[in-house]
């Protein structure tokens, strides 16, 4: 084996605690510690070791893969190829944001006889500092003694930075002390951070019994990771046109770290800011080292592999451009303006994406260009379906190699290629698919596993033929008004009011509202099904439908619910305990429907027929 101590940089550590960084400096993994997982983020604590001196770090979470792939391990010879340095709590810490591990070394014992790196001797800084948990250093970590009581008053500490290589501050600058956002936590003080604005949502206002007042968020991007800011009332005033995407700005404390919100960010980090009174603000003319936008793109074929509600990044050919349309929200009777785009990739695979508000109002991009969108909520309407987040941000033609690699898919063959929609792929994904949450269910199964029966509601697919369409009470009279659907009354002939929109009508919109009986080999159900399923049930509009029941022609009307029995579709349906009439059930309602793809159907029982593992003399074939 190759000698491990001949290819230390035996002294760079040395150097760093002297404000310097060393170009790949090689260095031995001397301990591996996990840090307490927040929000289902782990992270790593390292000590790395030159034979000198040893140094305490963090990894950055882009580098776990690592330790997650079993490539680092204790001993393990290192090459830094990405890092920054800080000081923090009397200390030296490396942040390691890349680095290769040269496996030819293997793990040898620790090597020398390593020693704390010293701080640098220095006059002390006199502030009040408040003890700080520790988020880096920690009892019980190398090189640490477990803290003494002391009866003698706190004493002051001292706080500075070392620069890194991306930001070319030197001491004394006014923006010495860059920060990597990966290293923010609540507990720091007097940090700045240097990062590209990589996206500015709207102004938003609220209106409450507590008073009213407006925000804005913005997130920002550094080589170490991205973190979301948020400005309220004079914070919007103060910066919201000062700051503007894809510039790079200097941010410093004082500035509230907290607990990120999950729920209203797509970024991947553990705390968020919010601007206060002091917070200082300044763009920075050298923007080296600082990185643009970063993607980790989804293909649309692999759509069916994520969980509903989460978020990811997409790039595609945008096929088609939706009119803009407006609907009322439900809870604040508020109107938003939508337009739905779709979208293909190389994959063979179309998606339809949401855009919302300004965007959708705004949005001038053309068919056949290439669209990278960051931040997009997967949903799992009509199959799978995708959302524009308003933290999330879209870049038409981006100058990137998938970008370039997608156009030249499409502008050769892709223009003219078939594309299959997630809608149609309902519960194909796997055969057998026990672990499969879109896997058919038998009639059966849902009424042994006893779905719907508790307080929550449980989905499930089913492949049944529909047997009987229930005819009476077959759809309601709805309004007009886009996004509406409310119920209508009619007030006096031809004139229709909807309580809601406080309009009137010449007429309604008939809509479905069906109950329909459907079997299979192991029983039979009843589900309620709405508008979208009942037009591919019957084939017809229910306003068509209602138009031959008024025109007298029932010979028309009964050959149509003949038609729609024996058809045979995917029904994805969710359970649900309901009461009706004093008395409690489960209602099965359909959520969509598919026809079946015979080719995916037989393909998916061969694949079954194979894991019985049949042998050569079997008379199946094979």
């Amino acid at each position: 084996m190759a000698d491990a101590a001949g290819v230390i940089t035996v002294g760079s550590l040395e150097l760093v605690g002297q404000g310097q960084l060393p170009e790949n400096p090689i260095l031995q993994c001397v301990q591996i510690k996990p840090m307490a997982s927040q929000n289902g983020n782990e992270r790593y604590r390292v000590v790395m070791n030159d034979t000198r001196n040893f140094i305490q770090g963090m990894l950055g979470q882009q580098t776990n893969h690592v330790i997650t792939d079993g490539k680092l391990k204790k001993g393990s010879i290192c090459r830094l190829t990405s890092y920054q340095a800080n000081f923090v709590k009397d200390k030296h810490i490396l942040i390691i944001l890349e680095l290769d591990v040269l496996d030819e070394y293997g793990e040898p014992e620790k090597i020398g006889v390593p020693v704390a790196l010293e701080p640098p001797k220095q006059e002390a800084v006199v502030e009040d500092v408040k003890p700080q948990p520790g988020n880096i250093a920690g009892d019980g970590f190398y090189g640490n003694k477990a803290q003494q009581p002391q009866a003698q008053p706190q004493q002051q500490q001292q706080q500075r930075g070392l620069p890194s290589r991306s930001n070319g501050a030197s001491h004394g600058g006014s923006h010495g002390n860059i920060s990597p956002i990966e290293t923010l936590t609540p507990y720091g003080h007097r940090w700045t951070i240097k990062a590209r604005c990589t996206h500015k949502g709207d102004i938003k206002t609220w209106h409450n019994k507590n008073g009213e007042g407006k925000l804005f968020s913005a997130n920002f991007l550094d080589e170490s990771g991205e973190i979301r800011a948020t400005g309220f009332n004079d914070a919007v005033d103060a910066w919201y046109e000062l700051l503007q995407e894809g510039s790079v700005y200097y941010v410093s404390s004082p500035c509230k770290v907290q607990m990120a919100k999950k729920q209203f960010s797509n970024v991947n980090h553990d705390y968020e800011l919010t601007f206060e009174k002091e917070t200082q603000i300044e763009k920075a003319e050298d923007m080296d080292g600082v990185p643009q936008v970063r993607y980790n793109f989804t293909t649309l074929s692999d759509l069916q592999t994520v969980e509903k509600d989460n978020t990811i990044d997409c790039i595609a050919i945008l096929q088609d451009v939706g009119e803009v349309s407006e609907i009322v929200g439900k809870t604040t009777s508020k109107p938003y303006s939508k337009r739905e785009l779709t979208l293909v990739d190389n994959t063979g695979f179309n998606a339809r994406l949401t855009v919302w508000g300004k965007t959708a109002e705004n949005f001038d991009a053309r068919p056949e260009s290439v669209i990278a969108f960051k931040g997009v909520k997967v949903s799992d309407f009509g199959g799978r379906s995708l959302s524009l987040l308003s933290s999330g941000s879209m870049k038409v033609d981006p100058d990137m190699d998938e970008a370039f690699k997608l156009k030249g898919w499409y502008d050769g063959s892709g223009r003219n290629e078939q594309f299959q929609s997630h809608a149609n792929t309902m519960s194909m994904s796997a055969a057998g698919g026990a672990n499969d949450r879109n896997a058919y269910k038998t009639i059966a199964q849902v009424r042994d596993e006893n779905l719907g029966m508790g307080a929550d509601t449980d989905w499930f697919s089913i492949k049944a033929t529909i047997i009987y369409v229930k005819q009476d009470s077959l759809s309601y009279p709805a309004c007009l008004s886009e996004g509406c659907n409310k119920k209508t009354v009619e007030t006096e002939p031809g004139k229709w009011r909807c309580e809601r929109c406080e309009k009137e009508w010449d007429r309604p919109d008939y809509r479905y509202i069906m109950s329909v009986n459907v079997s299979d080999h192991t029983g039979q159900m009843w589900l309620s099904c709405f508008n979208e399923v009942g037009l591919m049930i019957m084939g017809i509009t229910a306003n068509e439908l209602m138009a031959m029941r008024d025109e007298g022609d029932e010979r028309r009307v009964a050959e149509i619910f003949a038609e729609a029995n024996c058809k045979t579709f995917g029904f994805k349906c969710k359970a649900k305990m309901d009461t009706f009439q004093d008395q409690q059930r489960v209602r099965y309602q359909v959520q969509y429907a598919n026809p079946l793809d015979y080719s995916r159907e037989a393909k998916k029982l061969a694949d079954l027929i194979n894991l019985y593992k049949i042998q050569d003399d079997s008379l199946f074939v094979r």
